[in-house]
C-alpha cells in the first residue's frame, strides 16, 4: 500500500492562511500555553480518553490507562517535549513533539472537545511551527499524511509542504 506518506511542512517558507492567522490571534489571546518535560497526570488521561471518545477516533484498543499513556507519550528515548494549553487555568489541551537537530516532529495532541470551537489542532501545529522559527528548525514533521482519510487529510492544510513518495520529497504549494 503506498497511502500513507511522511509530510513534513517547509518552516521558512510556510505562511499561515487567514483561517489559521485568526486561530493564532484568538488562540492567543485567551490559552497559556506552556512548554516543558512531558509527564502524566490523571487529568491528561481524562482528557485524552475523552477527546478519543468525543472525536470518534476510539479503536479497538479501548480507552488508554495510566500506563498506557506513560508508555506512548511520556517514556521516551529522544528529546520529547509537551505544550499545554490552558484557558481560564484549566488544562485543555496538550500536545507532544520530539527535537532532533533540524525539526520538530509533532508526535500526537489531544484536547477537551468542549473547546473545539478555539481550534486547539491548528492552534498546536501553528504553536509548533512557531517554536521551529525560534529555533531556526527547517522542518515541522506531522507524521503519515493519508489523502482519504478524514482523521489525517487536514495535515495538507499547512504549505508549502513536502510528502515523501517513492522515497523523494516531494513539493506541495
Amino acid at each position: 500500500c503506498r497511502a500513507c506518506e511522511a509530510i513534513r511542512v517547509d518552516v521558512p517558507a510556510f505562511a499561515p492562511n487567514k483561517t489559521q492567522r485568526r486561530i493564532v490571534r484568538r488562540g492567543d489571546a485567551v490559552l497559556q500555553t506552556e512548554i516543558g518535560p512531558s509527564t502524566f497526570s490523571y487529568e491528561k488521561l481524562a482528557i485524552y480518553n475523552r477527546h478519543k471518545i468525543e472525536r470518534g477516533l476510539l479503536t479497538s484498543d479501548g480507552l488508554i490507562d495510566a500506563d498506557g499513556y506513560q508508555q506512548f507519550l511520556v517514556d521516551t528515548c529522544t528529546d520529547t517535549f509537551e505544550l499545554t494549553y490552558r484557558h481560564g487555568g484549566k488544562l485543555i489541551g496538550v500536545a507532544i513533539a520530539d527535537r532532533a537537530a533540524d525539526a520538530l516532529s509533532a508526535v500526537y495532541c489531544f484536547y477537551d472537545p468542549s473547546y473545539a470551537s478555539l481550534s486547539p489542532g491548528v492552534y498546536s501545529i501553528l504553536k509548533q511551527l512557531e517554536l521551529c522559527r525560534a529555533w531556526g528548525l527547517p522542518y515541522l514533521y506531522l507524521g503519515l499524511y493519508v489523502a482519504n482519510c478524514r482523521s489525517m487529510a487536514y495535515k495538507a492544510r499547512y504549505l508549502p509542504h513536502e510528502r515523501l513518495i517513492d522515497g523523494e520529497w516531494a513539493r506541495f504549494t
